[in-house]
């Protein structure tokens, strides 16, 4: 692959994250109807929501992946990426390098239609915190097929810290969304930007999203009405697979520009 398409996706790279960071940046303002249940959400709500994020990480680190690769081919989706790594070598060309993008984008489409059935059967029946895990479970999905298709294996423990890195800053805001992107990109530079414990790392993503998620898996506890926090797993399952994508995207371009 010569330098010019590399150069030309990177450009294109930078303008997607550019427009996720600009979209992201903002402190969400409470909606009315946030403001209005905010009287009935138990004190003690959100520090049970963070253990529960914390216990569904634990658990699909320790025993779910066997369970969630039983949802894709993995060996297939490996085959995949040497045949396209194999075409981009041969051809050179702007197009071969677009095709691991393509197939990446194709599996993010396919996990937000399993996302959308998920969310609105859980909020229908108002299936609040029980959710978590099957919510937890499908956005690992989608990162473990994200790396697959740009050719990274997710089973390390450095992997894991990256992935957990991933969630908890795409639904960051403010300076500490632009801190915990930089400190990632860093990593992707130099792999030595974030060396957390993975215990300390699965609490600061559970605190990140149990402190976005905190109405809305509230409402989502209630039948019928919970379909508003249904559709939350659907908006936070692209978004955080969306930020995945672009972060992935800069590792295997990076991977290209420096010949590994």
């Amino acid at each position: 692959m010569n330098q010019k398409q590399i150069d030309q996706e990177w450009g294109s790279l930078l303008k997607s994250e550019k427009i996720f960071l600009q979209k992201a940046f903002p402190i969400r303002e409470e909606a009315q109807w946030q403001k209005k249940v905010q009287r009935y959400v138990p004190e003690k709500l959100e520090d049970t929501l963070n253990k529960t994020f914390y216990k569904a990480f634990e658990l699909i680190f320790e025993k779910g992946t066997v369970w969630i690769e039983k949802t894709y081919d993995k060996e297939k989706k490996e085959q995949d990426y040497k045949i396209n790594e194999y075409a981009a070598n041969l051809r050179d060309n702007a197009k071969s390098v677009k095709a691991f993008s393509r197939k990446a984008r194709s599996g993010k489409i396919l996990n937000t239609a399993i996302s959308t059935v998920e969310g609105f059967g859980m909020g229908i029946l108002g299936m609040g915190l029980p959710d978590i895990p099957l919510f937890l479970s499908v956005i690992h999905k989608s990162i473990y097929e994200l790396a697959l298709d740009y050719g990274f294996n997710y089973d390390t423990e450095e992997e894991q810290l990256f992935i957990l890195k991933m969630i908890e800053t795409a639904v960051l805001h403010g300076n500490e969304l632009v801190k915990g992107n930089e400190e990632i990109d860093i990593w992707i530079e130099e792999k030595n930007a974030f060396l957390p414990d993975k215990q300390e790392q699965m609490q600061k993503a559970s605190y990140a999203l149990s402190k976005e998620l905190l109405y809305l898996k509230f409402v989502q506890g209630v039948p019928i009405v919970g379909v508003l926090g249904g559709i939350s797993d659907i908006i936070y399952q692209k978004k955080i697979t969306d930020y995945a994508a672009l972060k992935y995207k800069r590792r295997f371009l990076k991977k290209i520009r420096d010949g590994e």
